[in-house]
């Protein structure tokens, strides 16, 4: 095994914000003031793939004029898919890699906090969803806010009812990849969720929690939780 490893700074979390130059959020404004929201979301589709400048603001422009707020600095990814984008606020310098799922609700809300990262190939159920900032979410990492009852059981179960429950990450949490984080678990501020977990209980602040389900490891360095939580993390 090569051991050889570099430390290099961060990019994204230590990135200054820019403002968005005045033409661009004017024309925003305009087209959301001029096009019914089906309208904004069929331009939205003609520049979904492009990988240029143009693209990009473009995306940029219609996310602004389709959402109930929009922040300066926000780079979306190619082929981001957003299921009603006017229950959503994205915060400054939000990162959303290419062929991101965002699932809103017409009645939910999702707001996503300043300096989060979302890695590429992610699935979030945004029908109530807060991501706090400086969190990083890695690639292909899941997030589920509601499940069907399965009552009765003498009909298919996508016909049944449907719960919805708030999913909570704090601040500075790291989702790690494949991970998945279930209905109704908030993620303490500044946990780690190891590669390929599935959350099914809250996660303490500072914690490590890895496995299926997940279970609790240990403190990050240099927090001392005094006593541990339970195997599986507690709520």
């Amino acid at each position: 095994m090569n051991d050889s490893q570099r430390v290099v700074p961060a990019v994204h979390g230590r990135a200054p914000i820019t403002p968005d130059p005045p033409h661009e959020v004017a024309l925003a404004e305009s087209m959301r003031h001029e096009y019914e929201r089906a309208a904004l979301i069929d331009l939205y589709a003609r520049f979904t793939a492009g990988d240029g400048g143009f693209d990009a603001m473009m995306r940029r422009v219609l996310w602004r004029a389709l959402t109930r707020a929009f922040g300066d600095g926000v780079r979306l990814g190619r082929q981001v898919l957003v299921h009603h984008p006017e229950t959503f606020s994205i915060g400054d310098g939000v990162f959303i890699g290419d062929q991101v799922v965002l699932q809103g609700r017409f009645d939910g809300t999702c707001a996503l906090g300043h300096h989060v990262w979302i890695g590429p190939h992610s699935y979030f159920d945004a029908r109530d969803l807060v991501v706090e900032e400086h969190v990083g979410w890695g690639p292909g990492a899941k997030v589920l806010g509601s499940e069907h009852s399965g009552a009765p059981v003498d009909v298919p179960i996508i016909q049944t009812d449907l719960t919805i429950r708030p999913v909570r990450i704090r601040a500075w949490a790291d989702i790690g990849v494949n991970a998945v984080i279930l209905p109704g678990v908030t993620v303490g501020r500044g946990a780690i969720v190891g590669a390929g977990a599935v959350v099914t209980q809250d996660v303490p602040p500072f914690a490590i929690v890895a496995g299926v389900p997940a279970r609790f490891l240990r403190w990050r360095e240099g927090y001392d939780g005094g006593v541990a939580p339970d195997p599986v993390g507690g709520r």
